[in-house]
């Protein structure tokens, strides 16, 4: 079985993490070949969306426990593990395309921090999130990350110390999910934002991706500063050009993704 599957629909990418019988956990088998098809996706200009989902009860339940257990495992086989992980979750921030996790039954430890690294996140309302490391004495410390970053210190120091489940609608409190949606809408309504927002110039995607990313760990003055000279170059560009001039004549543009 194909630890991952993709597919294109029109200008959305979709990713399907494929260990159903594992709960889709990211085994070093599964990480490399994420890794390997965000490349991909990554050059392909006529992809405007990724989104992430996965087959079966889970989204995802974390690394695979299995690889962290045994006698026989150096150092060395532990960073290996978690610096392919470091470099799948930070290449969800470097590829021009937004990136969208469609979060079903559960998403725990590595699988949390697969959602907080994508840069948006629908659940079911049935959806549950946790940092559980604790309980097994192996402290989530790389979920922390963007987990951290996106929803707080005070509520990502909760889950991490705590390992407790947390509702869908406890996360999208936190700013952990978007949206929460029904689950039989679940496919639906995902599909409904990813296509909406793959109407738009990659282009323009793509620089504010970059650009959102770039500031946000600068202070105010820095961010407006740099933000100042981005939207700047931004409005020589062609697609902008012709979407500012498409605005004032009221009719739709035509990207030329530059």
């Amino acid at each position: 079985m194909e630890p991952i599957l993709f597919e294109k629909k029109e200008h959305v990418g979709w990713i399907t993490l494929n260990s159903p019988k594992k709960r889709n956990a990211l085994s070093l088998d599964l990480m490399d070949e994420m890794q390997k098809q965000l490349d991909v996706i990554s050059k392909d200009r006529d992809i405007h969306v990724l989104v992430i989902k996965g087959n079966g009860p889970a989204f995802c339940a974390g690394h695979n426990i299995n690889e962290l257990v045994g006698a026989e495992y150096k150092l060395d086989h532990f960073r290996k593990i978690f610096s392919v992980c470091t470099k799948m979750m930070q290449t969800l921030h470097k590829i021009p395309q937004p990136v969208i996790a469609q979060v079903h039954g559960v998403a725990m430890a590595a699988g949390c921090q697969l959602v907080a690294a994508c840069d948006l996140a629908i659940a079911d309302s049935k959806t549950k999130f946790s940092t559980p490391g604790v309980k097994i004495g192996l402290f989530c410390s790389t979920p922390m990350v963007p987990l951290s970053r996106v929803i707080g210190r005070r509520r990502a120091l909760d889950m991490l110390f705590s390992g407790r489940f947390v509702s869908a609608k406890e996360a999208e409190g936190f700013g952990l999910v978007n949206k929460v949606v029904e689950p039989e809408i679940l496919s639906k309504e995902t599909e409904r934002w990813a296509n909406e927002i793959s109407k738009f110039s990659l282009f323009t995607l793509e620089l504010g991706k970059k650009a959102f990313y770039h500031q946000i760990s600068l202070d105010e003055e820095s961010a407006y500063k740099y933000a100042t000279e981005v939207i700047s170059k931004n409005c020589l560009s062609e697609d902008a050009q012709k979407g500012m001039k498409a605005f004032l004549e009221k009719r739709k543009p035509k990207w030329k993704d530059r």
